[in-house]
């Protein structure tokens, strides 16, 4: 099968590897149709190299047709339409009962002191091949993919791998009261959607901040209050408080993490883990501050004393110093973590029809075949010719 390989630092490639096989009773094997490159992906492009092999399959927001089962499964068939979420989760263990399908306890990555395996996401999460692939095998067939009816496209019940469920999430733990107001820092495809479902939701206002273009004109368009960080800079909290009676709005959503602008010694530090040895570069990525602060304290100034902070956006490293004191006198909550996507399909699933109120029927900026991902990772990256959100289709 053709699948997107990982060589190096800014090094993708399209090539053809082993199909996918069945390995236990309850695996299937989904024929990819649709797959997303998230900002994620672009972590490994960019910054993980020590935790990756070269030839490691990327990708974690897939969609296909199931065309092989195991003998034990029988909650899909042959030729069903299913989704499958990036966290690989059981379904049945202590934490995947209680919604928490990101700390699966059959999938926890154990030797790294990590939580549940991941689709395509390096050796802190399973090191499992991803779904920017033809093929995608796919563990827990009873209980992990998601079917979804045919008929509508592919684009509907895509971002069920993730985007959804991960801004969902973020929305949830911010935890915005009926009628209250939001910040969202980061107008990414994350950042975009949960701007989206709080409105949804209610908030009476959804302020996002960003500093490119099409990402502010895009939200605008949805009703978002947006503020360019170009113009506002480091007042961009002042300019917040400005719009909300001088206290900040009641929940801050930060979608940015470790990707955060104006942090020059952050981003040569992560340069520099990309550089050494592989034993080398996991130690100076754990361990020696490598995350920008940047956006979580915009989100510590910019929310209201009693306020929320949903932390979304990844981190990959240390980060110091948190801003304890800040913390505890404006009695800030503070909740994060990958999405437990399992846990909100219920949830999301009613929206996604012809009504299309949360607009996922035309959320990518582009589509492009498997074979161009290599140039879609470069312009993704670099933010150029309006690309927010791609679906490849292998």
């Amino acid at each position: 099968m053709r699948a997107l390989t990982w060589h190096g630092k800014r090094d993708v490639r399209v090539e053809t590897v082993p199909d996918p096989t069945i390995q236990e009773p309850t695996d299937i094997i989904v024929r990819i149709t649709s797959t997303g490159i998230c900002g994620s992906d672009l972590h490994l492009y960019e910054v993980f190299g020590p935790y990756l092999d070269a030839g490691d399959i990327l990708g974690h927001e897939p969609m296909g047709i199931v065309a092989e089962t195991g003998s034990d499964v029988t909650e899909v068939s042959v030729g069903d339409r299913v989704v499958i979420p990036f966290n690989v989760s059981c379904g049945t263990c202590w934490m995947c009962r209680r919604g928490l399908h990101s700390q699966c306890e059959t999938t926890q990555v154990t030797d790294r002191g990590m939580g549940g395996s991941l689709f395509g996401f390096t050796k802190l999460y399973g090191h499992i091949p991803g779904g920017q692939a033809e093929f995608l095998r796919v563990p827990f067939g009873n209980t992990l993919p998601i079917k979804v009816p045919d008929g509508p496209p592919d684009q509907r019940f895509v971002y069920l791998s993730d985007v959804l469920p991960t801004a969902w999430q973020a929305v949830v733990y911010a935890a915005v009261p009926p009628g209250g107001s939001v910040t969202v820092l980061g107008l990414g495809p994350i950042g975009d959607m949960a701007a989206r479902i709080a409105l949804h939701q209610g908030a009476s206002k959804v302020i996002g901040v960003d500093l490119v273009p099409e990402r502010l004109a895009r939200a605008r368009e949805r009703g978002v209050h947006t503020l360019d960080l170009n113009e506002y800079g480091k007042d961009v909290a002042e300019e917040i408080r400005r719009l909300t009676d001088g206290r900040g709005t009641d929940s801050v959503i930060e979608a940015v993490g470790m990707e955060a602008h104006g942090a020059p010694v952050t981003r040569a530090a992560q340069n520099l883990a990309g550089l050494l040895p592989d034993a080398l570069g996991e130690r100076l990525m754990a361990h020696a501050g490598v995350d920008s602060m940047t956006a979580f304290n915009t989100a510590v100034d910019a929310v209201r004393r009693g306020g929320t902070i949903s932390l979304i956006g990844v981190y990959g490293g240390a980060v110091d110093p948190v801003p304890m004191l800040t913390l505890f006198d404006k009695q800030i909550q503070l909740r994060m973590g990958q999405a437990n996507v399992r846990r909100w399909i219920d949830d999301i699933l009613p929206l996604l029809n012809d009504a299309d109120p949360l607009g996922v029927d035309h959320f990518a900026t582009h589509t492009l075949p498997l074979e161009d991902g290599p140039q879609a990772y470069k312009t993704f990256q670099a933010k150029d010719d309006g690309m927010i959100k791609t679906v490849l289709t292998p």
